[in-house]
């Protein structure tokens, strides 16, 4: 993600209010921490196409509508300025910085390589056993159709997966990855969830071999496919950075 020209500061389009509170889709993130649920709400309004690159972050707005007080907003936004979706500047604001297409392939690259490692160790360590308890998972993988229940399969075959490693240096550094689709994946990116069943069918044949090389392959494979078809939703969203058009020489009369 590159950072947006200061002097781009366009406004909520249509707000209707000082604050632009009753522009703000409310959502239900109960479940989450003041923190958590104001990560989450920007990262969607910017995914919804509310907040654009280069607009400044209505901070009473957001505070407003999700019930909580500046403290929370505050530090979320600073969290999201660590992740690259921010910028802060000085008596001026925060600013929302520009999708950049390549961060986010590199984004599922990442994902891929941990992943890969995490799926290598495990057949190291715990061979036939990890192929047994994830094959019905992935069958059930296969079979749902629904989207929600297919969103706690899929994080119960990859923590099974990061478990099985049994390396607390790699559970510790994918913790500091977030990601960057707001909500549930297979709900939001089309085609998603034929790509998770088919790479996690593969990764448990894989295993089933004993094939730890192979596994780790189908894992990338998976993820990179993931990170094309949210790098095709972003680019169809108009998510990415608009490029500038050149300034025109004055026509001499």
């Amino acid at each position: 993600m590159r950072t947006i020209p200061r002097r781009q500061e366009p406004a909520l389009r249509g707000a209707s209010s000082e604050g632009g509170a009753d522009l703000l889709p409310s959502q239900n993130l109960s479940r989450m921490s003041s923190g958590e649920q104001v990560r989450l709400y920007v990262r969607r309004l910017i995914f919804d196409g509310v907040l654009r690159q280069g607009q400044r972050v209505p901070q009473d707005a957001i505070a407003q509508t999700l019930g909580v007080s500046r403290i929370p907003v505050r530090e979320a936004l600073i969290a999201l300025e660590r992740e690259g979706w921010m910028t802060i500047v000085p008596h001026r604001g925060v600013f929302v910085n520009a999708l950049d297409e390549s961060s986010v392939h590199d984004h599922y690259e990442l994902y891929g390589l941990f992943y890969g490692f995490a799926v290598r160790r495990a057949v190291e360590r715990r061979g036939p056993e990890l192929a047994e308890r994830l094959a019905p998972i992935a069958k059930q993988i296969a079979d749902t159709k629904d989207v929600e229940r297919l969103h706690e399969l899929t994080m119960q075959f990859h923590k099974l997966v990061v478990e099985s490693a049994q390396s607390p240096r790699l559970r510790s550094m994918l913790r500091q990855m977030t990601g960057i689709v707001p909500g549930n994946f297979f709900d939001l990116v089309p085609g998603a969830d034929a790509v998770e069943r088919r790479g996690t069918a593969a990764i448990v044949r894989a295993i089933r071999k004993g094939d730890a090389a192979q596994a780790e392959e189908e894992y990338a494979k998976m993820l990179r496919k993931q990170g094309d078809l949210v790098a095709a939703l972003f680019r169809k969203r108009g998510m990415f950075e608009q490029e500038q058009q050149p300034e025109q020489e004055p026509v001499s009369r």
